[in-house]
């Protein structure tokens, strides 16, 4: 099966602007015709210096700003109770367009294209940076269930912040938590309910990693779960790659010979390529991830063992048959 980038038009999404904007400022924030400072509470507690904590601000802080764009990308209703509070806007917000939230619109579209009809995928893995707002902010199918792989304390303090702002999973939908701490995600995810039996998306993009082997886990433990068809997708730290950035083809052997390691069609997709199918200018500078998409090609374990148990209930009754025969 080929792999192609998927584009749909984003749903229209009123933005939540934060409590702290007077009502007479929300018209003129909407608009940006002039520089305006972001407000919160949020770092008014202790123990936000965190590089967790602050890598999943900055990323907050882009989406905010392309909200407020008058032709955003996406709407993230929620990302503005986590901008930080000297973030200025300006009157240039519009002419900037930045690589995550171009990653960001393509990952959207990609998960409300998987998982729509009856034969969707209705189990979502995000490895997240743990203020990943999707599973409020898209209109999720019935019935599915998000598993938001992040670190435990960005986790609960984002989600508070979030309960305080009035934000709800959609109806008959479940949002469930792995922590990054975790010593066995793979077995956690599914205690947790995932169901190796069932279709399942897998999205990457902010989850903190230390090393190319810390990657690899996560490869393997996809390969383990997913099923034969199924998509991850997402950004790669561009530092992973281990290859002398800007020679393309170093770039994407060392991709393809990664993934398929673990049963992985990948394909790179370029971030202007994204922008140009979008209608939108190029993002601005160059980026520090590389935006894919990879198809599983092998069996998951599951399904691997129940060949095996079929194989072996065959070749148990040929014996049998065999026998009686004798």
């Amino acid at each position: 099966m080929e792999i192609k980038p998927i584009l749909v038009q984003a749903p229209a999404i009123h933005l939540i602007v934060q409590s702290h904007f007077p009502v007479s400022n929300h018209r003129k924030i909407r608009n940006c015709r002039f520089k305006i400072t972001a407000k919160t509470n949020f770092h008014q507690d202790n123990g936000h210096h965190h590089p967790y904590f602050q890598s999943a601000i900055t990323r907050a802080s882009f989406r905010f700003r392309e909200s407020l764009r008058s032709e955003p990308l996406f709407v993230d209703p929620y990302a503005g109770c986590f901008a930080p509070p000297d973030l200025e806007l300006d009157e240039n917000l519009n002419q900037k367009l930045h690589h995550y939230c171009v990653g960001t619109r393509f990952i959207d579209d990609q998960l409300l294209s998987a998982t729509k009809g009856v034969d969707g995928a209705k189990q979502v893995v995000l490895f997240t940076d743990g203020m990943d707002t999707r599973a409020y902010r898209l209109k999720w199918p019935s019935s599915t269930v998000i598993f938001d792989v992040s670190p435990q304390a960005v986790f609960n303090t984002a989600s508070q912040k979030l309960q305080d702002v009035g934000a709800k999973i959609p109806r008959s939908c479940l949002h469930l938590h792995v922590p990054l701490e975790s010593s066995d995600m793979q077995q956690l995810l599914c205690d947790k309910g995932f169901n190796a039996s069932r279709p399942s998306i897998w999205v990457f993009q902010g989850f903190p990693i230390t090393n190319l082997a810390a990657f690899k886990e996560i490869l393997f433990m996809v390969s383990s779960l997913a099923m034969k068809g199924c998509l991850f997708l997402g950004e790669l730290p561009m530092w992973l790659t281990e290859t002398q950035v800007g020679i393309k083809s170093s770039v994407e052997k060392w991709m393809y010979e990664i993934f398929m390691s673990y049963g992985f069609r990948v394909r790179i997709i370029g971030y202007d390529e994204v922008a140009k199918n979008l209608g939108q200018k190029h993002a601005v500078g160059d980026s520090d991830y590389l935006l894919f998409v990879a198809e599983h090609l092998r069996f998951s374990d599951y399904e691997m063992e129940i060949w095996r148990r079929e194989f072996q209930r065959v070749e148990e009754e040929g014996d049998e048959d065999g026998f009686e025969e004798l």
